[in-house]
């Protein structure tokens, strides 16, 4: 018998910052940050655009400490958000802000822990426990959280048996992973990543 429980799901909408400074010259950032492009701030606006077009509302907005998250939040909703260092991106130790050259061929692993960064399961355990924090609220059922590259692709590898859409991979800016949550646990259920071909 239906007893409602499908009211219990809640949506997470989990999305990558815009195109930075860094991107284009292609140095490692993680915790270290660099300002949102021209481009950056219109891939914003055309997922702000997505958010209208869908007649999605949030019913609270999270971001990412990080100056280029909360920029990219800005440009999605003027509501009030919270600002959450569980959202920041991977720590690559002494390697942020240097070359993308000098990556060491996927999977990272622990290599960044080496360097002063972190283990890869700490960053995705970090990553599981503040987005489990933020939907176990109530009043959640609609959220926004802007977050990074690599800390979106870990939180989907978290949750990758139960997806309905299988692994992903190619998360450009500002795509977003649309989430339901249930139970303690998150299922991806879509994966959007925008056309910018007339940005």
């Amino acid at each position: 018998m239906d007893t409602g429980e499908s009211k219990l799901k809640k949506t997470l909408y989990l999305m990558r910052h815009g195109q930075t400074l860094f991107n284009v010259r292609k140095k490692i950032q993680g915790f270290c940050d660099a300002p949102l492009t021209e481009l950056g701030i219109q891939q914003a606006n055309i997922a702000s655009s997505y958010f209208k077009d869908n007649g999605i509302v949030f019913t609270k907005a999270y971001s990412s400490t990080s100056e280029r998250a909360c920029d990219t939040l800005e440009r999605i909703t003027n509501m009030d958000y919270t600002r959450l260092k569980g959202l920041k991106e991977w720590n690559f130790g002494t390697f942020e802000g240097e070359s993308e050259d000098l990556n060491p061929p996927l999977p990272y692993g622990d290599f960044f822990a080496g360097f002063g960064g972190e283990r890869e399961m700490d960053f995705r355990a970090r990553l599981v426990e503040t987005m489990e924090s933020i939907m176990s609220q109530e009043n959640h059922d609609v959220v926004l959280a802007i977050s990074h590259g690599a800390a979106c692709a870990q939180f989907a590898r978290n949750w990758e048996a139960t997806s309905q859409i299988g692994p992903i991979s190619g998360l450009k800016n500002c795509c977003i992973l649309k989430f339901e949550y249930e139970n303690s646990a998150f299922t991806l259920v879509d994966f959007i990543n925008h056309d910018f071909a007339n940005a």
